[in-house]
C-alpha cells in the first residue's frame, strides 16, 4: 500500500505547479517594493542635534519629496505640533514637490497658520521644484526660501474627477486665486504674481522670485539659510528669528508613515494590483497552495488603500476589470493567446486612464505600465502553455493512470482474477477469451479499482516437456535369453 501511495504521488499530474516559483517571485517582488521604501527610514523621533550652543532653542528640519497626499499631510501636521511643544525656534521643511491634493494642501497650510512657531518652506536641493500645491504652501509659510537652480509656479487647479465645464472651471480658478492672494498678502509678499500663477500657470526661478518679492531668501544650503534668516521678523506672527548657530534637529517619517506614503504612489498601486491578480488567478487554478492566494489578497487590499485616497477614473478601473476577466477566460477557454493579448491591451489602457488626468501629478509612469504589461503577458502565456500541456498529458493519477501499462496474470482470468503490475497487485478482468496464469497482459480500461486487460503475448514460461519412459534391463534381442 505504501508502495502504491509513493508511486501515485510520483506520477501526479503537475498541472500549473511548475509556476509556483514565478508566483513566489511575484510575492518577493511585492515585498521588496514595500521593504525598499522603508530601508534606512528612522523611527520618526528627532535625531541627535548638531549644535554649537545647546542652551538655545533648536531648529527642527524635515524633508518632503513627492506629491502632497493625505499621509504626508498627517505627518507634517504632527511634526508641526511636536516641534511647537518641544519649543523649537522654527521648523524648516525642505520641499521638492510636483503638487498634490487640494484637501491635503489646505490641511498643511492650516497647521502652518495655527502654530505660533515660525514655519519655513525651503525649496531644496538644487534642481528641486515647488509646483502647484507647493506654491500655496510657500505662500502660507512664515518664511519662503529657495536654493539656486530651483523653480516654483504652475498653480492652476486641475480637476481629478473629469473635465470641468467652463462655469465650474471659472469658479474653481477664482476661488484658488483669492485663496493664494490672501495668503501672500497676509505674509507681506507680492500678490499679483501668485494670482498669475493660478490663472496663467506661470513659473519663476529662485532669483526671479526673490526679485519680485515672492520669497524672502535664496540660500545655497541649510546653513546658509539659517545665517540669512537670523534676525528676520516674520509676518504676521511677528517672531524675530535667532537661527545663526542654533542647534539643528532632523526628523523623518516613521516607518509606518513612510509605508502609507508609498502606498499612495500611483505606480506602486498599479504594481500591487497586477501582483494581486497574478496571485488570485494562480490560486484559483491550483487550490490548496495558499501562498499565492494570500499574497494576492494582501496586494489587492494594499492597492485598495491607495485607491480610496486618490481620485480614480472609473473607466480605468473598468478596463482593468476587463483585463482580469480576459486573463481568466484565457486560462479556462484556451483561445490560443487571443484573450490574453486583449487583456494586455485593456491593462495598458486601464493603467493610462486610472489616474491620467490632464495636468495631474497622479498618473502611472509609462515605463511601469510597459514593464507590467510585458511581464503579465509573459506570465499568462506561460500559464497557457502549462494548461495546454496538462490537457494533452495522459491522466496519471489513480487507476486511470494504469491504462496502457503491462503486467502479468497471477491467476487464471476467466474473466476475473488478480494481476501484478510494477510490483502492485490489482483485481483484473479479461476482455474476451480467458487468460491463463503467467501470461503477459495489457491494461485497456480502468473501472474503479478493477482493471480490464487483454492478452499481450504468449505465457512467459512454455509448458514443461512430457516425462520419458524408464529404461528396462530386459533385452529384446532374440539372440539373448533371459535367465
Amino acid at each position: 500500500m505504501h508502495t502504491l501511495s509513493r508511486r501515485l504521488r510520483a506520477r501526479r499530474r503537475p498541472g500549473l505547479r511548475p509556476l509556483v516559483l514565478p508566483a513566489l517571485a511575484a510575492v518577493v517582488l511585492a515585498t521588496g517594493i514595500l521593504a525598499g521604501a522603508l530601508l534606512g527610514v528612522p523611527s520618526g523621533a528627532p535625531t541627535a542635534a548638531v549644535a554649537q550652543d545647546e542652551t538655545r532653542a533648536p531648529v527642527w528640519v524635515t524633508t518632503v519629496e513627492g506629491a502632497i497626499v493625505p499621509p504626508l499631510a498627517a505627518y507634517l501636521t504632527r511634526t508641526i505640533e511636536k516641534a511647537e511643544k518641544a519649543g523649537a525656534e522654527a521648523l524648516v521643511i525642505q520641499l521638492d514637490t510636483p503638487g498634490g491634493l487640494d484637501s491635503s494642501m489646505r490641511e498643511i497650510i492650516q497647521a502652518e497658520i495655527d502654530t505660533p512657531m515660525p514655519v519655513v518652506i525651503f525649496v531644496y536641493p538644487q534642481g528641486a521644484r515647488s509646483a502647484s500645491a507647493g506654491v500655496y504652501m510657500m505662500m502660507g509659510a512664515d518664511v519662503a526660501a529657495m536654493s539656486p537652480q530651483t523653480n516654483l509656479g504652475s498653480a492652476t487647479p486641475v480637476s481629478l474627477t473629469g473635465e470641468m465645464d467652463e462655469a465650474m472651471q471659472k469658479k474653481v480658478v477664482n476661488d484658488a486665486a483669492a485663496y493664494i492672494r490672501g495668503l501672500a498678502s497676509e505674509h507681506g509678499r507680492n500678490t499679483e504674481w501668485p494670482e498669475e500663477a493660478v490663472r496663467e500657470a506661470v513659473s519663476l526661478t529662485a532669483e526671479e522670485a526673490l526679485e519680485m518679492n515672492v520669497i524672502e531668501f535664496v540660500a545655497a544650503d541649510l546653513d546658509d539659510l539659517l545665517q540669512q534668516m537670523d534676525g528676520y521678523t516674520t509676518k504676521p506672527k511677528g517672531v524675530t528669528l535667532s537661527t545663526a548657530g542654533a542647534p539643528v534637529v532632523e526628523i523623518s517619517m516613521s516607518w509606518r508613515e513612510r509605508l502609507l506614503s508609498t502606498l499612495v504612489d500611483p505606480n506602486i498601486i498599479f504594481i500591487l494590483m497586477a501582483l494581486g491578480v497574478y496571485g488570485i488567478i494562480f490560486e484559483f487554478q491550483n487550490p490548496g497552495l495558499g501562498v499565492p492566494g494570500i499574497a494576492g489578497a494582501i496586494s489587492l487590499l494594499l492597492a485598495a488603500y491607495g485607491l480610496q485616497l486618490l481620485p480614480v477614473s472609473y473607466v480605468g478601473l473598468l478596463l482593468l476589470a476587463v483585463a482580469v476577466i480576459l486573463y481568466v477566460a484565457e486560462v479556462k477557454v484556451q483561445s490560443g493567446g487571443i484573450m490574453a493579448l486583449g487583456g494586455t491591451v485593456a491593462l495598458v489602457l486601464g493603467g493610462l486612464l486610472l489616474f491620467n488626468v490632464q495636468g495631474s501629478v497622479f498618473r502611472v509612469d509609462w515605463t511601469v505600465i510597459a514593464i507590467v504589461a510585458l511581464v503579465t503577458l509573459a506570465f499568462f502565456m506561460l500559464v497557457i502553455r502549462a494548461v495546454a500541456a496538462a490537457h494533452r498529458r495522459k491522466p496519471a493519477t489513480g487507476s486511470e493512470g494504469m491504462v496502457g501499462e503491462t503486467g502479468t496474470a497471477r491467476s487464471r482470468l476467466a474473466p476475473g482474477g488478480s494481476i501484478a503490475i510494477h510490483g502492485e497487485i490489482w483485481q483484473g478482468e479479461a476482455v474476451g477469451d480467458p487468460i491463463e496464469a503467467g501470461a503477459r497482459v495489457e491494461v485497456v480500461e480502468a473501472s474503479g479499482l478493477r482493471l480490464r486487460v487483454r492478452r499481450w503475448d504468449e505465457p512467459a514460461a512454455p509448458p514443461a516437456p512430457p516425462a520419458t519412459a524408464p529404461s528396462s534391463s530386459v533385452s529384446n534381442d532374440p539372440g539373448i535369453s533371459g535367465s
